[in-house]
C-alpha cells in the first residue's frame, strides 16, 4: 500500500469571523500603535458577510489602517 503524496497548492483562505468557513473576499489591514511599528500590518481575512463586523471591531479600537481585496493584499 502506498501513501498518496499531500497537496501542494496554495491554501484555501478562509474568514478570520469565528466558525466562519467562507472563502476569504478581502484583507482587513490592522496594527496595534501601542505594540507594532507604524510599518506593520497583520491582517486578518473576512467573506462578504463578516467585512462590516470584522471592520468595526477593529475600527473601534483605532487598529484598522485599510481594506482591500484579497488579491490586492501584496505588500503586507
Amino acid at each position: 500500500m502506498t501513501e498518496s503524496a499531500p497537496e501542494t497548492g496554495p491554501e484555501e483562505l478562509q474568514c478570520s469571523a469565528k466558525g466562519c468557513r467562507a472563502d476569504a473576499v478581502w484583507a482587513l489591514r490592522w496594527n496595534n500603535p501601542k505594540i507594532h511599528t507604524p510599518d506593520r500590518r497583520k491582517i486578518w481575512l473576512a467573506c462578504d458577510e463578516h467585512r462590516q463586523s470584522l471592520s468595526a471591531f477593529l475600527d473601534r479600537r483605532d487598529f484598522l489602517r485599510d481594506v482591500v481585496p484579497v488579491a490586492d493584499r501584496g505588500g503586507a
